[in-house]
């Protein structure tokens, strides 16, 4: 079968058999064109799934921005395949035509198709979203917000920084570790006290992120909170914790660290013996010795290269 015209297409794809209008989108796999975008755009709103998926799927490796808005509008379709179909073919876009279609539907009525604008944003990169974004970070559903945090870490401009720092005290837990996150990139100074209180947050996925952030931050002021969290109810928290400590070089906190050597959990054992030999604390030499059987191959594994670590510092 060879389809060369609208026409043709149309035909097909306005038989009563589902398999028929499949089909001829199958067969259309290789000979696809410009001439055959607008009876595919009108597929997308065909009653099988099946011929919306796949009338995505030719749109989007025809790559004709006239597709856009219809390609959009299926973010928000019943069947959960031609949603992902749709945020693909949207995030596989590149002309910046898309990005406008993109940019136009941020505010769309329905939260899913939002959400999913949102993420084809992300590989666009187009600056002109950025006041868009900014409003997305309001929106009144918590999925949209995390995901304008994710996009705007995407893009990475400096006007975003203060609108992210504010997410921080958003009611949504997601959103408020997604936002940490996103402001590691500008990691330093003016953001430690933000990220200190949000190691104290009341989520603990949100304090063990800020662990992981501190411990990235290189800066010797965010040890003692770092130390506070050694006490978190939540081993994550605790882990990231030894971990940042280790990182940031807290020779003070190794007295602490030693400690979890002897833990229940073999992954603070062995977070804590990594952390010993970035410190280079020679005072926990013994006690990582005694790790030589533990039963835990990988908490052996970092007992034996922190010894090397106090080994090779010894040697200097």
């Amino acid at each position: 079968m060879t389809m060369t015209t609208q026409d043709a297409l149309r035909e097909l794809l306005s038989d009563p058999d589902p398999s028929t209008r499949q089909f001829a989108l199958i067969e259309l796999e290789d000979t696809a064109g410009p001439e055959h975008v607008e009876p595919l755009i009108a597929a997308l709103s065909d009653a099988d799934p099946v011929v919306r998926k796949l009338a995505i799927g030719l749109l989007e490796e025809l790559g004709d921005e006239r597709a856009a808005p219809g390609i959009i509008e299926r973010l928000a379709d019943d069947d959960e395949d031609v949603r992902t179909a749709a945020t693909t073919a949207l995030r596989d876009f590149r002309d910046a035509a898309i990005a406008s279609a993109l940019i136009d539907a941020i505010r769309h009525p329905h939260p899913a198709v939002r959400r999913g604008v949102l993420v084809g944003l992300r590989e666009l990169r187009d600056q002109r979203a950025l006041q868009p974004l900014l409003h997305s970070l309001e929106d009144d559903v918590a999925e949209v917000r995390q995901e304008a945090v994710v996009t705007l870490a995407y893009l990475r401009l400096t006007d975003a920084i203060e609108p992210l720092r504010q997410r921080l005290s958003d009611p949504d837990a997601g959103v408020r570790r997604l936002a940490v996150g996103a402001l590691d990139f500008w990691n330093g100074p003016a953001l430690l006290e933000s990220f200190l209180h949000t190691l104290r947050d009341a989520d603990w996925r949100v304090r063990a992120e800020s662990a992981i952030v501190l411990g990235r931050s290189k800066l010797s002021a965010a040890i003692p909170g770092l130390r506070k969290a050694l006490g978190d109810a939540y081993w994550q928290v605790q882990k990231e914790a030894i971990g940042a400590l280790g990182r940031l070089g807290a020779s003070a906190a190794a007295d602490e660290l030693i400690r979890f050597l002897t833990h229940d959990m073999s992954d603070l054992r062995k977070a804590a013996a990594y952390a010993l030999g970035d410190i280079r604390a020679p005072e926990a030499a013994p006690a990582l010795r005694a790790l030589a059987h533990d039963p835990d191959v990988e908490v052996r594994k970092a007992a034996s290269r922190a010894l090397e670590a106090l080994a090779a510092e010894a040697a200097t």
